[in-house]
């Protein structure tokens, strides 16, 4: 059975640099630089990421939250869970991109006084029309051999290989939730809790998701013992 082909894991060093290539290239880089950072410091799909809504990074006061429950019917397994906007990048990010929102008044509502003047049912993050990408119908093979409907958002996929191209790297937006599971294990999070923030039933699922060497391993069974 050949080998399963995964997203590789990024760097702190080539994330700068994919950012840097993003704000210097892109013609929105306000949106293109949050889209990166959802996936790689909060553990976002690409489809989660086309479906999330301001009312989910919102106050109805216009303060940005610190916790985000993903609703189950945009979670690829359709399961709720908990992710957080804690990280002063991703912060700093999405404050850069709601004001830019404000400015070109794309999704404004004539109530300034909630959700920052933004309507809290418009999809965060918006095509250079003004909507939300568009979302595909798919069918994929489960393990147990049934068939299963999925939301697939391939206009914000191939953005994001787009972007990743334009920086010299040939990777989707998975790159973002690998180096995310891959860094919170380093960090000393157990393969337990690095799989309920990336949103996996199974763990297994996780270990073969990450990216762990044999250095790592190494003294993770020296620190274990």
């Amino acid at each position: 059975m050949p080998p399963i082909k995964r997203a590789p894991t990024l760097k702190s060093t080539q994330l700068r640099h994919v950012l840097n290539v993003t704000q210097a290239t892109s013609r929105h880089p306000e949106r293109d630089c949050l889209a990166i950072l959802l996936t790689h410091c909060a553990g976002l799909r690409c489809t989660e990421t086309a479906r999330l809504e301001v009312r989910d990074v919102l106050w109805p006061t216009g303060r940005l939250r610190d916790e985000v429950q993903l609703r189950a019917e945009t979670t690829k397994n359709c399961r709720a869970r908990l992710i957080f906007l804690t990280n002063p990048k991703l912060r700093a990010a999405l404050e850069v991109y709601l004001a830019y929102r404000l400015t070109n008044r794309l999704g404004c509502s004539l109530d300034a006084a909630g959700y920052r003047g933004l309507m809290p049912y418009t999809r965060l993050l918006l095509t250079h029309r003004g909507s939300g990408f568009e979302l595909v119908r798919k069918r994929r093979v489960l393990p147990d051999g049934r068939q299963a409907e999925y939301w697939a958002a391939d206009a914000l996929e191939a953005r994001f290989r787009a972007l990743y191209r334009a920086a010299g790297l040939k990777t989707s937006s998975h790159a973002g939730r690998r180096s995310f599971g891959t860094s919170l294990l380093k960090s000393g999070l157990s393969l337990e809790q690095v799989a309920i923030l990336l949103g996996h039933a199974d763990e297994d699922v996780t270990a073969g998701y990450i990216a762990v060497d044999r250095a790592q391993l190494r003294t993770m069974y020296e620190f274990a013992l």
